[in-house]
């Protein structure tokens, strides 16, 4: 456990990042104190706004030896190398998903943070959230599930030329978006196949796309049917965000913030609380689990999990078969 505020470093400029910089500077627990980002000008924007240093690179941020956390919230393909380096100079980490674009790789930095003894956390703040929490509680209340539909569709036109419309950088779209896989793996455990296409539309600069698609169909080894649908990007005129999961006994549905408890013809709202703030609430976590020792809301395996069926899902659309879930 930690007896002293924690000296924090942060890769990445964005929103996360933002938000992250704001809960380390709001908590006794811990000192921001350095920034690099990818982009020169947003990273000194982001270094003046936090009154803390700009480093010029993620290689000097990490092996700044006064630094005790480095918190990695940047471009998807940069994760593992950073997360890696940043082990190796025994820091602890904080990372976004996914922590790799592999499960091979994930799985080896999980195995370097237990040797190094060092905190590895990978943030999936979609489970503090108001609609997982209200799918957890209620989901007694539609008997025994046997199936679940989640689709979220986002327009974006025109699509912007950043990293999360770029092939490489983004990675496959499930594994970079690994939060809905992990919505359906932690209500519903075990997944037994995996079947997954995917279409995308390539923007007129080399390596981004305007659009992608992805729908898997993911079976349980509870005999559950769910179905993922994701895609973003010009081709898309209308939003979507619903999850639906019918049960024995009754249906729960939710519709952007709005659920409801459909049972005997009769349809019940339910309270969703506000995703807001989850950035915050998750660092605190974190924070509190290394100065009080108070249990982390996830574990890593769990997300090495849902890491492993998004890859799964990837070799689905790559073969065009239904790939099996090892365990």
């Amino acid at each position: 456990m930690m007896t002293k505020p924690l000296q924090v470093g942060i890769v990445g400029t964005g929103y996360a990042a933002q938000k992250r910089a704001e809960a380390f500077q709001a908590s006794e627990y811990s000192q921001l104190i350095a920034v690099s980002g990818h982009i020169e000008k947003n990273t000194e924007t982001f270094a003046q706004k936090y009154q803390i240093d700009r480093v010029d690179s993620w290689q000097d941020l990490i092996y700044e030896h006064s630094l005790d956390l480095i918190c990695i919230s940047n471009l998807n393909k940069d994760h593992a190398l950073i997360a890696r380096a940043a082990l190796q100079a025994n820091k602890h980490i904080i990372v976004e998903y996914p922590l790799a674009l592999t499960y091979r790789e994930a799985e080896d930095l999980v195995r370097l943070a237990h040797k190094k003894n060092k905190l590895l956390h990978v943030e999936h703040i979609e489970i503090l959230g108001g609609l997982h929490q209200a799918i957890r509680n209620n989901l007694a209340r539609i008997g025994n599930p046997f199936f679940a539909r989640y689709i979220t569709i986002a327009p974006k036109n025109p699509a912007p030329r950043r990293w999360n419309y770029n092939y490489h950088q983004y990675g496959f779209p499930l594994i970079a978006a690994l939060s809905r896989i992990h919505r359906f793996t932690d209500l519903f455990g075990e997944v037994e196949t995996v079947s997954c296409e995917a279409r995308f539309w390539d923007a007129p600069e080399l390596n981004y796309f305007a659009s992608c698609f992805c729908q898997a169909q993911l079976r349980f080894k509870n005999d559950l049917i769910g179905e993922i649908t994701y895609g973003k990007g010009e081709n898309f005129t209308v939003a979507n965000r619903t999850f639906e999961i019918y049960g024995e006994k009754g249906k729960l549905l939710f519709e952007g913030e709005k659920g409801f408890l459909i049972k005997n013809n009769e349809t019940m709202p339910i309270e969703v609380g506000s995703r807001r703030g989850l950035f915050a609430k998750d660092t605190n976590l974190v924070l509190e689990h290394l100065f009080h020792n108070k249990p982390l809301y996830i574990q890593c395996d769990a997300s090495l999990y849902a890491l492993k069926v998004a890859e799964a899902a990837f070799e689905s659309t790559r073969t065009a078969k239904t790939i099996q879930v090892t365990t």
